[in-house]
């Protein structure tokens, strides 16, 4: 019992474990923003914020995209890292351009999921996920 609380180096199936509930953790947290953005584009409500120049419409449909899609592959661990890359993408235009003139308790709500991204691509989706069953498929 003394290894498992003092030990320095993490286990496979405690760093597999990690990986799956940081994935259904913030992939699934992030889901119902992009599905409120998603809802309301389908009812025709295309007013957004357009942060970066590139149009109203194609801000939404990139936030929708990385909000609602890539936060649902993120859940289900399938092209994870890539799936990733447009949410933190959408994290620091929240934080840095969106809310840079705002109070920081504005901004935290999207540098905590940007602080959680990042660690996650470095980690990968783990054992635990579509990406790892496909690739155990692969070898088959």
């Amino acid at each position: 019992m003394r290894n498992f609380f003092f030990s320095v180096q993490p286990s496979n199936w405690g760093i597999n474990l990690a990986a799956l509930l940081l994935r259904v953790a913030f992939g699934g947290l992030m889901v119902p923003h992009g599905w409120q953005k998603l809802s309301g584009l389908l009812a025709g409500k295309t007013q957004f914020a357009d942060p970066v120049g590139l149009g109203e419409y194609p801000s939404l449909v990139l936030t929708v995209f990385a909000e609602f899609f890539c936060a649902l592959l993120v859940v289900l661990g399938l092209f994870h890292r890539l799936a990733l890359i447009p949410l933190s993408i959408t994290m620091l235009v929240a934080a840095f351009v969106v809310h840079a003139n705002d109070a920081f308790d504005v901004k935290e709500h999207a540098l905590l999921f940007l602080g959680a991204y990042v660690p996650m691509w470095l980690l990968g989706p783990g054992r635990y996920s579509v990406d790892a069953m496909l690739a155990r498929q692969k070898l088959k």
